[in-house]
């Protein structure tokens, strides 16, 4: 038996009637209904040259991410720090470095220094020298894939440090001084106020560039202490000039 268009239309689904549109007007490929997912467009901020603040001279404070990269929020993070041309330090597990190259690329590129968090982000102080060292090599050679330079300093996850992962590497450990604990609290304007609020001079900070509330925090704390003076260094580079 056969129904009419007219008949048939009004039972159509929505899915039945581009169906029936692509059958009377063919076109090159199906629209099945799914949400599009965009890839997110990786930022191509290039730093011009090397960072010559003098720390000496300046107020300078060292901003660094953990536990990226992350889609979409490390590359709209480097898109904030460019408006400012802010320098920053991430602190990248290699799982996400081997997922996500472009991104690292992108944070290299801009001037950021890239350093290493552990591959899959343990207590490295619960592992033996040989598994920490595994965990921290194979994320060093993650990275130089990405960038072509290995890092030089690495953040042990939670902060765990003691002498067997100290002894398992040649990389120089990076704690913090101002742990803005942003993971506890996904509100942006909580999370800048905690460093407005506290940062000193030489300071270095601690935040994630996994979180949206955390990202989205960045243009107010740029914003506030560029206006006090602050100039935003690398780690390596705020050592290197004190």
């Amino acid at each position: 038996m056969t129904f009419s268009r007219a008949t048939i239309t009004p039972w159509l689904s929505a899915f039945g009637k581009r169906a029936q549109q692509q059958t009377v007007r063919p076109s090159g490929s199906l629209d099945l209904g799914a949400a599009a997912t965009p890839t997110p467009a990786v930022p191509t901020h290039t730093a011009s040259d090397d960072d010559d603040t003098d720390c000496e001279k300046v107020t300078c404070i060292a901003l660094t991410f953990d536990d990226g990269p992350a889609v979409p929020e490390t590359a709209t993070l480097l898109s904030y720090l460019s408006q400012y041309h802010a320098r920053a330090t991430f602190f990248t597990v290699g799982q996400n470095v081997a997922a996500h190259p472009d991104l690292v690329r992108a944070e290299a590129r801009a001037g950021h220094e890239v350093g290493n968090h552990s591959w899959s982000h343990p207590d490295l102080t619960k592992l033996s020298r040989e598994q920490v060292a595994y965990q921290l090599n194979r994320t060093s050679d993650a990275i130089k894939a990405a960038t072509g330079k290995a890092p030089t300093v690495f953040r042990p996850p939670y902060g765990a440090i003691n002498n067997t992962v100290r002894g398992a590497t040649k990389l120089s450990p990076v704690l913090w001084t101002l742990d803005t604990e942003d993971w506890k609290y996904p509100d942006a304007a909580k999370v800048a106020q905690s460093v407005i609020a506290k940062v000193k001079r030489n300071d270095v900070v601690l935040m994630h560039d996994i979180h949206t509330t955390s990202v989205a925090a960045v243009p107010q704390i740029l914003r506030a202490l560029t206006a006090r003076g602050y100039h935003f260094v690398t780690v390596s580079h705020l050592r290197a000039t004190l």
